[in-house]
């Protein structure tokens, strides 16, 4: 069996019969002297043993665990898009027959939560972890979607009973501002619960939510702030 031999001066790596084990020869590479290590002093690296199940030939018999992906699916694309674009048909409707009541705007902002939390999911997951999917998936969205519709509570009555407005329409930009940054953070902290989402990863996935129902409440004619009471 062939001995492997590095020698020390040229760093060459090559091989040499087991009958000159133990003897002195030139480098083929350098001519400088060497001496070939015995046998004994040759290191054979063995591979660890993983434990696992093995057939006759040595190999494992296990198969190994194939990762599951959330990735968007063109059915899933579907189901939010059309979600979507019928939430901007009811919006453009609503605007077009007087403008839509605050407790239309709740029940909107409840019925397009779940393809958003749905679609923002699958967007800021992280891809290193393995990935909510099924009833787990499906319930977790349910449950964030009813948590980040009811924010729309806080713009709905705080402001109204803190600054004893007629409705909240009338709070100054400022002030929704800093209402809508609270829900932000509210909401980034829902999706980091029900996802376990980095932190930033939830403000994106709340932002994407309450982002999206401002863009339809302004289509349907809702004025979010800025009215001056007569």
């Amino acid at each position: 069996m062939p001995i492997q031999v590095t020698c020390p001066k040229c760093l060459k790596r090559f091989q040499v019969s087991d009958k000159f084990a133990g003897k002195t020869g030139p480098c083929p590479n350098c001519k400088s002297q060497l001496k070939v290590p015995d046998k004994s002093e040759e290191v054979t690296i063995h591979v660890p043993d993983d434990g696992a199940p093995k057939d006759r030939t040595g190999k494992s018999v296990l198969k190994p665990i194939k990762r599951k992906e959330t990735d968007v699916t063109k059915k899933g694309l579907l189901i939010t898009g059309g979600a979507i674009l019928a939430a901007i048909a009811v919006a453009v409707g609503m605007r077009l027959t007087g403008g839509l009541p605050l407790a239309g705007l709740i029940l909107g902002a409840i019925a397009i939560a779940p393809p958003l939390v749905w679609a923002g999911y699958s967007f800021v997951h992280d891809s290193e972890l393995e990935p909510y999917v099924g009833p787990e998936l499906r319930n977790r969205v349910l449950i964030c979607s009813v948590l980040f519709a009811a924010l729309w509570l806080l713009y709905a009555f705080i402001p109204s009973y803190l600054f004893d407005l007629e409705a909240p329409s009338e709070m100054s930009y400022l002030v929704f501002g800093i209402i809508f940054s609270v829900m932000l953070v509210i909401g980034a902290f829902i999706s980091v619960a029900a996802f376990e989402l980095e932190f930033a990863s939830g403000l994106a996935h709340a932002g994407l939510y309450l982002i999206a129902t401002i863009l339809l409440g302004v289509i349907a004619g809702v004025t979010f702030a800025g009215v001056i009471p007569v």
